[in-house]
């Protein structure tokens, strides 16, 4: 049987005794940051993103997670059996070798008084082990929450500005409509074949021999009559239409929930949800940081030099004036209030940064060559002396 690979915890960058709502909230972030359809190309970062998910899928599951904190791993293929390699091989080449160690120092313990001694039983070793397949058929007779489901989603800019309606289709479970959800053809039920409706079997580790729970009906040593559409499972995978309202002002890496419409759960049980993960497609013009805008516009010699009030683009389609005071240099920025994106969270809008840059005439005759000597001669200062005057 496969050993862990990978400390799960460290995985999620939680602490061992982390509660399901601080390993719930370290998983989204993770993946969040690393999912494929934001890392395009970035093996890595696919790789660390199925990691993550391998973690949740262990530790997110109370009974799996006992389980690996118990043995250091933990398997849904695990299967007992008599194997070939020695007397300490009994469970699909899992090494009990360590297991028996640790009984003997616990029975020499008892030997002496101690508690824990007294307690120790090769009997709960290999129950837990070998009755992992029977929890699992007794879990999946109850009730489970239906799984959530992540989407990437990819907007253009003035999606993301102004908000949007978008119908997105995608593969889900449904509750299976024969079994309404049960699994079951019918209310009969058959004797297990198994177990012979006794509803224990004999499972072998090496030379022993141990009595176990019926792993196929989960002890009771009946079987249902399974649902032919959906093969017991209660729910069948089929495309879905949802539709999904994109508030103004989402930016990439944007999530958003949809309740409900995650995968179906069992039994009854309430389904997952949707989280939709967002990305922005960039504009060529407006530069988007945080909640606010940034622009780029050129003004004159002249605008720059004596002052001007000129016209500047905005995200709402409408033209703003912006006043250039005199002796306004090349780089310098400008700040417009609220002309940004608006923030449903804060409700309310960031401010529009315009940095303008002031572009030379062009010279096409003699007229404009003569008024630029002239302007030269009025105004005879080294732009550079500055600087010479630091470096000298």
């Amino acid at each position: 049987m496969p050993a862990a690979t990978h400390d799960y915890y460290k995985t999620l960058g939680v602490e061992r005794s982390a509660s399901q709502d601080e390993i719930r909230k370290s998983y989204r972030k993770l993946a969040r940051k690393y999912h494929p359809d934001l890392n395009p190309g970035d093996k890595a970062a696919e790789e660390r993103f199925k990691q993550v998910q391998e973690a949740y899928d262990v530790l997110s599951d109370p009974k799996k997670r006992q389980t690996y904190d118990q043995f250091g791993f933990y398997s849904e293929h695990a299967q007992p059996g008599p194997q070939p390699g020695g007397p300490g091989m009994g469970f699909e080449g899992f090494d009990f070798s360590d297991l028996f160690t640790r009984a003997g120092a616990a029975g020499r313990a008892g030997a002496g008084g101690g508690p824990r001694g007294a307690e120790f039983s090769f009997h709960d070793v290999f129950s837990s082990l070998f009755g992992g397949r029977a929890q699992r058929a007794q879990e999946r007779a109850a009730p489970q929450k239906g799984t959530d489901l992540e989407y990437a989603l990819n907007i253009d800019f003035w999606q993301a500005i102004r908000g949007t309606q978008i119908t997105l289709n995608i593969a889900r479970q449904e509750t299976c409509s024969t079994c309404g959800g049960t699994g079951s053809a019918g209310t009969g039920t058959t004797i297990c074949p198994e177990c012979n409706g006794t509803g224990t079997v004999t499972q072998m580790a090496g030379a022993m021999r141990f009595s176990l729970s019926c792993p196929r009906c989960g002890g009771t040593g009946r079987l249902r009559n399974v649902c032919p559409v959906c093969h017991g499972d209660g729910r069948i995978s089929r495309p879905d239409t949802v539709e999904v309202r994109i508030p103004p002002g989402v930016h990439t890496g944007s999530r958003l929930r949809v309740a409900g419409k995650g995968n179906a759960g069992t039994m009854g049980a309430p389904a997952g949800d949707l989280y939709i993960t967002i990305r922005v497609e960039p504009h060529p013009f407006f530069q988007r940081e945080g909640d606010n805008i940034n622009i780029t516009v050129p003004v004159t010699v002249t605008e720059a030099s004596l002052g001007a009030k000129i016209e500047v683009p905005t995200i709402d389609g409408t033209r703003a004036l912006l006043k250039v005071p005199p002796g306004t240099h090349s780089g310098q920025k400008f700040r417009m209030r609220e002309k940004g994106v608006f923030n449903s969270r804060k409700n309310a809008r960031g401010d529009q940064i315009v940095e303008v840059v002031v572009q030379p005439p062009k010279v096409r005759d003699e007229r404009t060559k003569e008024i630029l000597r002239e302007l030269a001669r009025l105004n005879p200062e080294d732009p550079r002396a500055e600087i010479w005057s630091q470096v000298s």
